[in-house]
């Protein structure tokens, strides 16, 4: 069973070890991930697979599926588990659709995006409520002040529509204002950061994780396994894709986001680790990202029922620090993405 963890030293919650990632439930066909969506009686048995190990923190966002996935998400925690059993996150700010208010952190959107994730969920309210990027970080949505997205978002707590704050991929110095503004204006701050951690992607290892780590904020990755290269989705690269996702339309926001020269010889440092250690090379990669101090729960995502009971063992497994250092001895500095605009 998943151990459960305290979300970070700023927040009394609880969440499972492991955040089930709900991109990949929806309407086929429908949102940027349509190609590879899972229905709600296929996402079925994974939410049920996910409960039995434990796990009961679960992450969406309006944008998957352009909706989609908070009604399949909503609907399946409902049918499976009383509301006070599960935590469920949910993230606002990209856009919903063509009108120029529809995406963004303005009052407007948070307000009005707030409510229609409410009510696509189908729950009174959500345990956390996650800007997907900064007010300024949203593509054609960068002139919101930041007093206003943070008052909007204290009046949300207050409303009792979100229990708690988190945010999603920015540059430390700007979550580190966003936490100031905050706390001089008494407004809600942030209990947790979703950032882009992987065993390929370490640039947050310069400023946000050492900022987290000094104020208490929980770390909650995303992109744990680097969109399936370090569980072997691809044999050597881009061209070699074994699943749906890494065949389909999402290859190439994949091949995007990593760009580094030793990406597909770490992923083979992380397949020879684990012929090593008997167990998958999701499950090393997992593991080594569980034993970075400050990782309170990975955002991982499943589409068979045998990587949930995998991953949930992956929690189990400690690395030898030797490993740890062979694992790590190729990584060479990248391009921050958020200065490329594509993280």
């Amino acid at each position: 069973m998943l151990a459960a963890v305290q979300l970070g030293r700023n927040s009394g919650l609880m969440v499972s070890r492991l955040c089930l990632g709900t991109m990949n439930f929806g309407e086929p066909g429908r949102g940027h991930q349509g190609d590879w969506t899972l229905g709600p009686d296929d996402a079925r048995p994974l939410f049920r697979a996910a409960i039995d190990k434990g796990l009961f923190y679960f992450d969406c966002a309006d944008i998957y599926g352009v909706g989609a996935s908070e009604t399949v998400v909503g609907a399946l925690l409902r049918e499976l588990l009383p509301r006070d059993q599960y935590v469920l996150a949910t993230k606002i700010a990209m856009p919903m659709g063509r009108n120029r208010n529809q995406g963004g952190l303005s009052r407007k959107h948070v307000m009005e995006g707030v409510d229609a994730s409410l009510k696509r969920l189908g729950v009174d309210y959500v345990d956390q409520l996650v800007i997907h990027r900064h007010p300024q970080g949203v593509p054609g949505y960068d002139a919101t002040p930041i007093e206003e997205t943070l008052e909007a978002l204290h009046d949300v707590v207050k409303a009792g529509k979100a229990l708690y704050l988190g945010a999603s991929s920015m540059f430390a110095w700007q979550f580190a204002e966003l936490q100031l503004t905050a706390r001089m204006n008494r407004w809600t701050p942030f209990v947790s950061m979703q950032n882009h951690y992987n065993l390929v992607y370490r640039e947050e290892e310069r400023e946000m994780i050492p900022y987290c780590l000094n104020s208490g904020v929980a770390i909650t990755p995303w992109s744990p396994l680097a969109r399936g290269i370090l569980a072997g989705a691809y044999q050597g690269g881009f061209g070699g894709g074994s699943t749906a996702r890494s065949q389909g339309r999402d290859r190439v926001r994949t091949e995007s986001l990593y760009q580094g020269e030793a990406v597909f010889d770490i992923a083979a440092r992380v397949i020879e680790t684990a012929g090593k250690y008997g167990k998958t090379p999701a499950q090393i990669a997992l593991a080594w990202l569980l034993s970075k101090p400050g990782v309170s729960a990975p955002v991982v995502g499943v589409s068979r029922v045998e990587q949930v009971d995998q991953l949930a063992a992956a929690t189990q497994i400690t690395l030898e620090p030797t490993d740890i250092a062979y694992l790590e001895a190729l990584y060479r500095p990248v391009d921050n993405l958020l200065s490329l605009g594509s993280s």
